[in-house]
């Protein structure tokens, strides 16, 4: 029997893939946005859980798109799945300490 190996601890390497991802409004990647919450393996595929900042967020699809391509980027992923969550919302204490230092730059209070 064949089994297939379940990674959900923290893949470095496909988190620091995904700091080259920029959320569309800022120049701030969508890890130090944090946009991202959990990166799982399983064999070829990945799957990504994430959330937005609001609802009715207008790049989701944009950023969806730039997440999938940049982690198919990656010689051994061959699938990508996306899931979307709401629970738990994102809050401005999602951002890394480079996001928050980003926004300050920009202008935008954190």
């Amino acid at each position: 029997m064949e089994t297939t190996m379940i990674s959900i601890v923290p893949n470095k390497k496909y988190w620091n893939a995904l700091k080259e991802v920029m959320d569309p409004e800022f120049p701030i990647s969508v890890v130090d946005m944090g946009l991202i919450y959990e990166i799982t393996k399983k064999g070829s595929s990945l799957q990504v859980l994430m959330t937005y900042t609001s609802t009715g967020c207008a790049c989701m699809e944009w950023i969806e798109s730039d997440i999938r391509e940049r982690l198919l980027e990656e010689e051994e992923i061959e699938h990508v799945d996306i899931q979307v969550v709401w629970d738990p919302p994102w809050t401005v204490e999602n951002l890394s300490e480079e996001g928050k230092r980003k926004l300050r730059y920009w202008g935008v209070s954190s």
